[in-house]
C-alpha cells in the first residue's frame, strides 16, 4: 500500500513562487526523491509519494508550511492503494493510490473544500472525511502565527514549550497562547486517530 497526495496551492497567482516554493521542496526533499517521489509542476501544482501511515500529518504539515506566507493555502487529495506501475516520475506512476488521489484533488474543487482522503474503505472515508471537514473548519482560517507554531510543532515534536519560544525569539506564555489559538491539541488528536484507525484497516 502505499500513499499519494496531489495538491495545488491557492491563490499562488498573486505571489512569488520563490516565496513558497523553497520551503515546500525543502520539506518534501527530506520524505523522499525528486522526481520519483515528489514533483512540483505548473507552476503550482505537486505530487508527492509516502507510507500511507505518514500521510495525513505531512498534508496537515504542508498545509501549515503554505499558510505561514500570507494569503496562501493550499487544497490537497489523498489517495491510500496500490502503485501497479512506477514511473521515473511520480506523476507517469499508476495504480489506484494514484487514481483515488486524483479523483479527490478534483472533487474538493467542485465542493470548495481543502483536503480530503479516499481508500477501499468507504465506510472508512466518510468518517475521516467528516473529521477533516471539522478540522478544516479552524484550520483554515489560521494566521501566519498559528500556521507557523503548527508546522514548528510537528518539526519538532518533542520540544518543550521552552525550546519553541526559543526558536521562534518569542515569550514561553506567547507559544501557549498560539498553541491554543492554532487548535494545536485537536491536530494532534486527530493525527493519532488517523494513524490507529488506518492500521486498524490493514491488520
Amino acid at each position: 500500500m502505499t500513499a499519494i497526495i496531489t495538491g495545488d496551492i491557492i491563490n499562488s497567482e498573486h505571489y512569488k513562487g520563490s516565496k513558497w516554493i523553497k520551503d515546500l521542496k525543502a520539506h518534501l526533499s527530506q520524505i523522499g526523491k525528486h522526481p520519483t517521489d515528489w514533483e512540483i509542476y505548473r507552476g503550482d501544482e505537486f505530487q508527492l509519494r509516502l507510507p500511507p501511515a505518514q500521510a495525513l500529518q505531512t498534508a496537515v504539515h504542508i498545509k501549515a508550511l503554505i499558510k505561514s506566507v500570507k494569503g496562501l493555502d493550499v487544497r490537497m487529495g489523498i489517495g491510500i492503494g496500490t502503485e501497479t506501475f512506477t514511473g521515473e516520475r511520480v506523476s507517469e506512476s499508476n495504480g489506484t493510490a494514484h487514481q483515488r488521489s486524483g479523483r479527490t484533488f478534483e472533487a474538493l474543487k467542485k465542493q470548495k473544500l481543502n483536503l480530503a482522503i479516499a481508500t477501499e474503505n468507504e465506510v472508512y472515508d466518510k468518517t475521516m472525511n467528516l473529521l477533516l471537514k471539522l478540522a478544516l473548519n479552524f484550520m483554515d482560517d489560521w494566521s501566519q502565527v498559528s500556521a507557523e507554531i503548527v508546522a514548528l510543532s510537528l518539526e519538532m515534536p518533542e520540544a518543550s514549550q521552552q525550546q519553541v519560544s526559543k526558536q521562534l525569539n518569542i515569550q514561553q506564555s506567547a507559544v501557549s497562547q498560539r498553541q491554543k489559538r492554532a487548535r494545536l491539541d485537536l491536530v494532534l488528536e486527530l493525527l493519532d486517530y488517523y494513524t490507529q484507525t488506518l492500521k486498524q484497516q490493514h491488520t
